[in-house]
Formats: structure tokens, C-alpha cells, sequence
């Protein structure tokens, strides 16, 4: 555990960081300006025992080439705190940052306001944040790395502000650390909660890192959050993957209204082997980093958050998470596993928002039974957040392309789905409910969904008649009857990662004027004659 290990100093945890001889520190000096002795004794203790005349260090550096911002708290420096002369340090550091346009890298390690100068150092938060908010607005990457201990004002305030963060193996992490608790409330803190796992768990941090793995992880990171793009790993895409006009129907692939029966498709898309969004991910994406639910204390499995270079395109990736359902799945019913509640839908608004602020194309990927239904669901606000997705998925800024990639049951499925472009596997398909629901509300049994579903059009094809979807990608052999185990579908992921990474490289290079107006348009005429 990282409490009983030796502590890395800040200037050793850059210098892992960033490329040998990159270093540059911004700081001016800091004069020590107290009228309180014992005060300045401590100060000036701090100073020879660290060698550094305050708590925060300021700089820029190169990761893998790169040029970052880097700020970082010296625990052995008065315990990390922040007062008036770091607080300023800081600001000054991010302000620089953002006028540079330089992604910034933060790794906070402090017991947060230093009580010796009081309110006027608790306040300095305020301009910390603010200082990060602007920088996260000017489309910039916000990194933080928790080390250990991060608490109270520093972890409420620049700590808990990163785009992606992670935190050190066994770190304390928490907002009242455990010493002022026992001497508050007369009662030692509950063990194991204030931990990084613990906090990767629950939804707070994104990833566990020991030191040595942040350089690494961080320029995985920012090649995707930066917009960095490549060309697409493995065959490029053929004339017929290009992106097709945004005419009502079109597409470049597959029959028309025919093709296969919604039974057929429905029961493909439930078989156990079928791929899923993590799948594609391994078959079609480089530089993936899954982020760990809300960012806000939530973490619901049945949703992958993840940034990923698709195709070659960089973009942030939400997507129903099947994983679960492996090994549950029956093709007589719904989909087992995981289903969708509130957490996940906030889960994907906080992708949405990353998108939004650093001008990312967002591609969702559909494939799900349906949303929970239960008590927790509902007190928390399960149709809200449903709301809240469309609301946010209509509106965005960001370039967004929904991939519906198998089962597309209900409010869950509708949360992700208005985008600029939609694609459908084969035998993906959307409903208002699961067939079997369907049955049941008109008929009282389900022994009828799958004549409800022909009835309701679902099928990708019939999608793509009523100008719901855009295009169609065929499936071919490795779905068929007959050919065994997930390699079945090896062909089909390498097609649809170059089909993705063409279509969200072309959404990107649109003025972002005319395809916000296109997709409201779209939306506004589904449904309408002609």
C-alpha cells in the first residue's frame, strides 16, 4: 500500500514522467511574507527539508514528444496544503496552460487548505477552479493523477476536475481525512473506504496507476484526447465503406426492404457469441482507455465509457456493455445480463460532455434488452436521465454516429440513438419494447412478439426505409447457420471498424453548423410522408 511505501517526491514524479531532459519549471520565487514566527519557523523548515521555497511545482515537460503542463503538490513541503503564495502559483501555471493551449497534467498530494493563514487560503480554490474550467472550455485535456494522501479542499476543488483521473495504488483519498474525523466525531473512519480501488469501484477515479505507468497511460490518453488521428489499423476502406449522403434511406450496402425476417435477426442478435461492444473495441480500435462511471460516485456495469482511437479517428465511446450477458442470452427471450439504469445513462452524459468540450466525435454503440426496471431505478430517476440523454444527444456539438449493433429494446436503446449518422448491423433491430412486451400489452401473452415485431418494423431494413438509419452493414458468412465460435465474426469487426472510422473522420471534417441543422432536421422528419 502506497501509505507505507516511500512517498515519491513531486520532482521524482516528473521526472518518470516526462522525456528525460524535457523539464522546465515556471515558478517564480516566493518570498516568505508572514508576521507569524511560528508560522515562518515551519516554513522555513519546510524549505530546507525539500529544497523547494513552496508546496506546488509548476512546469512544462514532453511526454512521448508532447508538449504537457504539468502541476504537482510536494506532501513533505507542510503536508501538500495550499495557501495564498501556491494557491497564486497554480492559477498562474493553468492560466499559462490554457494561453498556450497545452494539455495539463495535475498530480495533487496535500491535506488541502493550510489552516496556518486561514479563509484567505481557503478561498484560493475558487480561483483554482475557475482557472481549470477555462482551460477545460478553451477544448483543452485536464488530467489528474490522485497521489497519496489527496484530501479536503484540493481533492474538492482542482482534484476532482479531470477529464480522465487516475490515483496511486492504496492512496488516501478523501474529502475529510481520517484524523479530523476521529477528532470530530469521536470514531475512527470506516476502513477501506478512502482507498483508490475503492473509488475506481464506485465511479470516482478512472484508473489505478503506480507511478512508473503514468507516462505511458497519459500519452494514451491524450493521443485520443488531443485529436490525434491515424490511419485506420489493417485494410483501408473500400470505395463501397465510404460514407453515403445523408439522403433519407440511402444506402451503399445491403438489399433494400428485404433481407431477413425479424424473428431471424432478433434471434441472432441474442446468441451468447455475438460480439459486443468490447469485442469491437479489441478488433477495431487502438489506444482504448475505459473510464470508470460517473466521475461523480456512480459506476453501473451495463455501460462502457471508454476513449479509443476507431478506424483511426479518435473519439469517445459509449456503449451497452453485453459482457454480462454472455452465457445468459436465450434466443426465445430477452437478453439477459446487466440492464441499463440511471447510473449509466449519467455515465454517458459524462462522455457526452467530454466530447462536447474537447470537439471529440462520439460514437455509440446500441445493443441492449432494455433499461432496469425496478424500485432503484425508478427513485433514481431512471426516465429523467433517458430525457436528459435525447435532450443532450440532439443538441450536442460534437459530431456524433450511433451504431446499432444488436438488440435495441426500449428507452435504453432510444437514449443513444439521435445522432448525425446511424448504422445498423444486419441484424441489429429497434423497438419500442421487446417484443415480448409488445405481445403482452396487446395481446396478454408474448407467445406473439415475434409477428409484433414484423408488424412494428424493427429490422434494420425497415430502419433504413423510414430514414432511422443511414446505411446497413452486412453481417456475411460469419453470422450464417453453421459456423462455430466467436472467430465467426472476425471478418464482420474488421469491416465495421473501417466502416466507423470513415464515417467519423467524415462527420469530423463537416461545418459543424450545417450537420447540427441536418441532424435536427432528420430527427424533426421521421415519420412524415415524403
Amino acid at each position: 500500500m502506497t501509505g507505507t511505501s516511500p512517498r515519491t517526491s513531486a520532482l521524482q514524479l516528473i521526472e518518470t514522467v516526462v522525456d528525460p531532459g524535457s523539464w522546465h519549471r515556471w515558478d517564480e520565487p516566493v518570498d516568505i511574507t508572514t508576521d507569524d514566527p511560528a508560522y515562518r519557523a515551519d516554513l522555513e523548515r519546510a524549505r530546507e527539508r525539500t529544497g523547494l521555497d513552496e508546496s506546488v511545482i509548476t512546469g512544462e515537460g514532453r511526454i512521448e514528444g508532447r508538449r504537457v503542463a504539468v502541476v504537482a503538490c510536494e506532501f513533505r513541503f507542510l503536508a501538500g496544503s495550499i495557501g495564498v503564495a501556491s494557491g497564486e502559483r497554480l492559477a498562474r501555471a493553468i492560466e499559462r496552460a490554457t494561453a498556450e493551449r497545452l494539455p495539463l497534467l495535475a498530480a495533487p498530494a496535500s491535506g488541502g487548505t493550510r489552516m496556518q493563514e486561514g479563509t484567505v487560503a481557503f478561498l484560493q480554490m475558487v480561483k483554482v477552479a475557475a482557472a481549470i474550467t477555462d482551460h477545460k472550455a478553451a477544448g483543452l485535456p485536464y488530467l489528474v493523477h490522485l497521489r497519496h494522501p489527496t484530501t479536503g479542499g484540493v481533492l474538492a476543488s482542482w482534484g476532482s476536475l479531470g477529464h480522465a483521473t487516475a490515483a496511486e495504488p492504496g492512496a488516501l483519498i478523501g474529502f475529510m481525512g481520517p484524523r479530523v474525523h476521529e477528532a470530530l466525531y469521536g470514531e475512527e473512519f470506516p476502513a477501506g473506504v478512502q482507498v483508490a480501488e475503492n473509488l475506481m469501484a464506485h465511479g470516482l477515479v478512472d484508473a489505478v496507476l503506480p507511478p512508473e505507468r503514468l507516462s505511458e497511460v497519459a500519452a494514451r490518453v491524450l493521443r485520443v484526447l488531443c485529436g490525434d488521428a491515424a490511419a485506420a489499423a489493417g485494410r483501408p476502406a473500400d470505395e463501397r465503406d465510404a460514407p453515403a449522403s445523408t439522403g433519407r434511406g440511402e444506402s451503399p450496402t445491403g438489399p433494400g426492404p428485404g433481407g431477413p425476417s425479424a424473428e431471424e435477426s432478433i434471434r441472432r442478435s441474442r446468441r451468447p457469441e455475438r460480439p459486443g461492444v468490447r469485442d469491437l473495441l479489441r478488433a477495431a480500435a487502438e489506444d482504448v482507455s475505459p473510464l470508470s462511471g460517473t466521475g461523480a460516485g456512480e459506476h453501473d456495469p451495463g455501460l462502457l465509457l471508454a476513449l479509443a482511437r476507431v478506424g483511426g479517428t479518435p473519439c469517445v465511446v459509449l456503449g451497452h456493455d453485453r459482457a454480462a450477458r454472455h452465457g445468459d442470452a436465450a434466443a426465445d427471450g430477452p437478453g439477459g445480463g446487466q440492464p441499463l439504469g440511471p447510473a449509466g445513462l449519467r455515465t454517458a452524459r459524462r462522455g457526452m460532455r467530454i466530447a462536447a468540450e474537447l470537439g471529440l466525435p462520439l460514437l455509440t454503440v446500441v445493443d441492449t434488452a432494455g433499461a432496469a426496471l425496478n424500485r432503484e431505478a425508478e427513485e433514481g430517476g431512471l426516465a429523467g436521465e433517458i430525457a436528459r440523454c435525447l435532450a443532450d444527444m440532439v443538441t450536442l456539438p460534437a459530431p456524433t454516429l450511433c451504431l446499432l449493433l444488436g438488440q435495441g429494446a426500449g428507452g435504453a436503446a432510444l437514449a443513444l440513438l439521435p445522432a448525425d449518422r446511424v448504422l445498423a448491423a444486419r441484424h441489429a433491430w429497434l423497438s419500442p419494447l421487446p417484443p415480448e412486451g409488445a405481445s403482452a400489452i396487446l395481446y396478454r401473452t408474448t407467445e406473439r412478439a415475434y409477428e409484433i415485431a414484423d408488424r412494428q418494423g424493427v429490422r434494420s431494413a425497415d430502419l433504413l426505409a423510414h430514414g432511422i438509419v443511414d446505411r446497413i452493414v452486412e453481417e456475411g458468412a460469419e453470422g450464417a447457420e453453421g459456423v462455430e465460435g466467436t472467430e465467426r465474426y472476425e471478418g464482420f469487426l474488421a469491416r465495421l471498424g473501417d466502416t466507423l472510422g470513415a464515417e467519423l473522420a467524415a462527420l469530423r471534417a463537416q461545418d459543424q453548423g450545417e450537420r447540427l441543422a441536418a441532424r435536427r432536421a432528420r430527427h424533426r422528419r421521421i415519420g412524415l410522408p415524403g
